[in-house]
C-alpha cells in the first residue's frame, strides 16, 4: 500500500498534518488520533484512495507513543460510511472485473492495520453505516452511535456478498440468528435495535456523541498499554481465525463474479436510485445462456449485446 511517511517515522509517529491526505481527516489532540473519512457528498463511501489513505493512518497511530486511543468516524452527520464507492466499482471493475482483485488487496490490507494496530479503537457513528461502513464499525472495539443512525447489509440486495468482516464477524457479534437475518434480509436496524443486538456499545443523542465519544476514551486512557494491547491480541483471536481462513477465498470468489449480470444489475438499479426487477433477473435464470466472446460473462441467449460490457452478442 502507497504511503507518505516523514523521516524517522518507521517507529514513530509524524505530525497529523503532514501526510497531505485528500480523502481522509487526520489529526491528533492529546492521547486521542482522529481519522474522519472526508467524502460527505458520496454518504463517505470509501474508493481506492480512501482506503490507503486510512491503511496509512493507521499505521501512523500505530506507530505514535503518544497516541493511546483511535476514533474513527465520518463527515457530516448523514454518514458513518456507507462501503465501497458504486460509482468506482461500475465506472472500472465492471469494464475490466480482474481488477476487484487490487481493489480487494486495498481493503484487506486496510482492515488488517486496523485490527492489528494495538489500541483500542472506537467507531463513532455519526449516521448511516451499510455495507463496507459496517464492516469498518465491526472491525474497531467499541461503537458510540447517534440516535439517528441506521445500520444495513446489501450485499444480496445489491450483486455482492458482504464478505469483507460481516460473514465473518457478525455471528460472533449478535449471534447466528441474527447475523442471517441482517445479511440475507438487507433490512435497516435502527441505532436502539443495533445496540439491542451487540452491533454497538452505546447510543446517544446527536448533540451528545462527541462527549460520549471522549468519556469513553478517556476510560480507556486510564488503563495500562502493554496489558490493553495483550488483552485486544487475545480476544481477536476468533475474529482473525474466521477472518484468515475466508478472505482469500472471498477476494478470489467475489474477482471472479464482479463481471456477473447480477453485480451489474446491482450497481445500475443503485446508481440509477431505482429498485432492482427481481422478476425479470429470475427469470433470466431460467432461459438458455451463452457467454459473451468479449468478457466471458453468461448471458440470456435472446440477448443482443452484452449486460456487462456492451458488446454485441454473436
Amino acid at each position: 500500500m502507497s504511503q507518505t511517511l516523514a523521516p524517522g517515522s518507521q517507529l514513530s509517529g509524524s505530525p497529523a498534518d503532514s501526510f497531505g491526505f485528500r480523502r481522509i481527516l487526520y489529526s491528533k489532540k492529546d492521547y486521542i488520533a482522529t481519522i474522519t473519512i472526508n467524502r460527505p457528498d458520496v454518504l463517505n463511501c470509501f474508493d481506492m484512495l480512501t482506503l490507503n489513505e486510512l491503511g496509512t493512518a493507521y499505521l501512523d497511530a500505530g506507530r505514535d507513543d503518544d497516541i493511546a486511543v483511535v476514533v474513527i468516524t465520518g463527515a457530516g452527520d448523514k454518514a458513518f460510511c456507507t462501503g465501497a464507492d458504486l460509482k468506482e466499482q461500475e465506472e472500472h471493475i465492471l469494464k475490466k472485473p480482474n481488477d476487484y482483485y487490487k481493489w480487494m488487496y486495498a481493503f484487506i490490507e486496510m482492515h488488517d492495520r486496523l485490527r492489528n494496530i494495538g489500541k483500542p479503537t472506537i467507531a463513532r457513528l455519526n449516521g448511516m453505516v451499510v455495507g463496507g461502513g459496517n464492516e469498518l464499525n465491526m472491525a474497531c472495539d467499541l461503537a458510540v452511535a447517534a440516535d439517528h443512525v441506521t445500520i444495513k447489509q446489501v450485499g444480496a440486495a445489491r450483486g455482492s456478498v458482504a464478505a469483507g468482516g460481516a460473514t465473518q464477524w457478525l455471528p460472533l457479534i449478535v449471534g447466528d440468528r441474527r447475523a442471517r437475518e441482517i445479511l440475507l434480509l438487507c433490512e435497516n436496524i435502527d441505532a436502539y435495535t443495533a445496540l439491542d443486538w451487540g452491533l454497538v456499545n452505546q447510543v446517544v443523542p446527536g448533540s451528545m456523541l462527541d462527549s460520549a465519544v471522549q468519556e469513553m476514551a478517556e476510560k480507556l486512557h486510564n488503563k495500562l498499554p502493554e496489558c490493553t494491547r495483550y488483552t485486544k491480541q487475545q480476544m481477536n483471536f476468533w475474529r482473525d481465525f474466521s477472518w484468515t481462513m475466508t478472505i482469500g477465498h472471498a477476494r478470489d470468489w467475489l474477482t471472479l463474479h464482479a463481471g456477473h449480470h447480477e453485480t451489474a444489475e446491482g450497481l445500475r438499479a443503485f446508481r440509477k436510485k431505482t429498485e432492482l426487477d427481481y422478476a425479470q433477473l429470475h427469470a433470466l435464470k431460467k432461459e438458455p445462456q451463452k457467454a459473451c466472446a468479449q468478457c466471458k460473462t453468461e448471458m440470456p441467449e435472446t440477448f443482443k449485446f452484452c449486460g456487462t460490457c456492451g458488446k454485441p452478442l454473436s
